[in-house]
């Protein structure tokens, strides 16, 4: 990898409710689409330490992160994406930021054929820690 190559890596966190939904978030910029919860690495953070501050940032509230899941490729954006399984704290009350219009527990059927894949490797998940690619 050169000096002057761009990459970039984000981490995020499947979190479900007792029904197995997932917590998706509205985004209030780009195409407005749904996402999981987390977000970019900052220059000299952790994976950890980004999920960490991209969950408090986003939903107001911490997360205990319980297992790394997968690494993904999403070639259209040079960017691998690092999904965590994650449980919100007790009593934890959900505060988005100004990045994020809405919040929702979200039905896998509902989902974009990408984040299918990711959650359903995540809740699967035999220790093994999957690797994808995506274009």
């Amino acid at each position: 990898m050169g000096f002057d190559d761009t990459f970039r890596m984000s981490a995020h966190a499947v979190i479900t409710d007792k029904e197995g939904r997932v917590l998706m978030l509205k985004a209030t910029y780009g195409n407005f689409s749904w996402s999981f919860p987390g977000g970019a690495l900052d220059p000299g953070e952790t994976v950890h330490e980004a999920l960490r501050r991209e969950c408090m940032e986003e939903l107001g509230c911490s997360v205990k992160i319980l297992y790394l899941s997968g690494i993904y490729h999403h070639l259209r954006v040079n960017s691998h994406a690092l999904i965590f399984r994650c449980e919100l704290m007790e009593n934890a009350g959900i505060v988005l930021s100004e990045e994020h219009s809405d919040w929702k527990y979200m039905p896998i059927e509902e989902m974009s054929d990408s984040q299918k894949t990711r959650v359903e490797d995540c809740v699967a998940f035999s220790g093994d820690v999957v690797s994808r690619a995506f274009s």
